[in-house]
């Protein structure tokens, strides 16, 4: 008996904070994204400056580690959104 009125109280709080969770893990998600692909594109043009016959792979080695940060956060960001809408 107790712990069933445990998880009805924590099933409310859920439905009562989780739009608040989810829209903060959202964000968090889009400013990890930010810093990630940041950090990429500085890491290339750095690469590119001190071997710059290289410039062709390292841009194309870039631009799929963006592409895989971007997967990673639409995931999130959906994860995020379904929690919302429950």
């Amino acid at each position: 008996m107790l712990l069933q009125t445990l998880l009805l109280q924590a099933t409310e709080a859920v439905v009562k904070y989780g739009p608040i969770g989810a829209g903060i893990g959202a964000g968090l998600v889009a400013l990890g994204v930010g810093l990630g692909i940041g950090k990429i594109g500085a890491g290339a043009v750095e690469s590119i400056a001190r071997q710059p016959e290289a410039s062709g792979d390292i841009r194309t080695t870039a631009i799929i580690l963006a592409a895989f940060i971007e997967g990673v956060a639409l995931f999130g960001a959906v994860i995020c959104f379904l929690a919302m809408s429950n």
